[in-house]
C-alpha cells in the first residue's frame, strides 16, 4: 500500500472529476492514460470517496450509453470498471451472441483466463473510439477473478456476450484497445455498420471484405484473447 502522499493525485484527480458534476467526460483513443496499466487499486480512494467514484461510473455508462466503463475511460489510472447490460435485442441476436441481461456490477482489480478453446469473433465498439466497429475474435468463455467495491472476492465463469464485455473492460486495464486485437480489415463507421452489417454475426461483411473468422479455412483470423454494436464500453 503506497503513502497518503503517494494516493493523493489520483483521490484529487477523483474529487475534481466529480465536481463536475453530471456524466463524466469520456476520453478518446490517443489519450496516454489509455495506453498505461492501471494502478491495482489498493486504498487511494476512501470508501465515501470510491462510492462516489462508483456511482459517477455508473452514471456515465448509462448516458453514454455503454454496457461498461473503465476507470482510465474518465481520465483514472485505477484498476476500476464497471459493467451492465440490458440486452435489449433481438432474441435472433440473442442467441447468436449469448448477449443475456447482466447486472450492475464493480470489477475491482480484475484479470481473466480462458475457459476451454473456443472463441467467437464479433463486432466491437468502444466509448474511446467513437464512431467505429470492428470484429475482434475472443475467448467464449472466461473465468474472471477480481473484487467488488466492498472488498468481497469475485471468482466466476462468464460465457456469450458478457464474456465478451469482462475481457473488453479488462484489457481497457492493461493499456489495450480493442482495436489492438481487431481484423482491420472489418473497420466500419457506425454509417456503414447501419447500413450494411447489421445482421446478428459478421459472415457477410468477413466474405465481402476479405478477413476470415475463427474455423475458418484460409489465413489465420484476427488474434486476441468490448462497445460492442448498438452499445459501446
Amino acid at each position: 500500500m503506497g503513502t497518503p502522499s503517494d494516493r493523493a493525485p489520483l483521490a484529487e484527480r477523483v474529487e475534481e472529476l466529480l465536481a463536475l458534476g453530471g456524466p463524466l467526460p469520456i476520453v478518446a483513443a490517443g489519450e496516454p492514460v489509455l495506453r498505461r496499466a492501471a494502478e491495482p487499486f489498493d486504498g487511494q480512494l476512501a470508501p465515501a470517496l470510491l462510492a462516489r467514484f462508483v456511482e459517477a461510473l455508473r452514471l456515465t455508462m448509462h448516458a453514454a450509453p455503454g454496457v461498461g466503463l473503465a476507470a482510465p475511460q474518465v481520465g483514472v489510472g485505477l484498476r476500476i470498471a464497471v459493467i451492465e447490460d440490458p440486452a435489449p435485442v433481438p432474441e435472433e441476436v440473442r442467441a447468436a451472441r449469448g448477449r443475456v441481461p447482466q447486472p450492475f456490477r464493480v470489477l475491482v482489480n480484475p484479470s481473466y483466463e480462458p475457459v476451454g478453446a473456443e472463441r467467437a469473433a464479433f463486432f466491437e465498439g468502444c466509448l474511446s473510439v467513437p464512431g467505429w466497429q470492428a470484429v475482434v475474435a475472443r475467448h467464449a468463455e472466461v473465468r474472471l477473478r477480481a473484487r467488488d467495491e466492498h472488498g468481497r472476492a469475485v471468482d466466476e465463469v462468464f460465457t456469450g456476450w458478457p464474456a465478451r464485455i469482462v475481457q473488453h473492460e479488462t484489457d481497457h486495464l492493461d493499456g489495450t484497445l480493442y482495436l489492438d486485437r481487431a481484423e482491420l480489415r472489418s473497420l466500419a463507421s457506425n454509417a456503414s455498420m447501419a447500413d450494411l452489417w447489421s445482421q446478428p454475426t459478421p459472415e457477410r461483411a468477413a466474405s465481402a471484405l476479405g478477413f476470415e473468422l475463427p474455423g475458418r479455412p484460409g489465413r489465420p483470423g484476427p488474434s486476441g484473447s468490448p462497445g460492442l454494436p448498438g452499445s459501446a464500453s
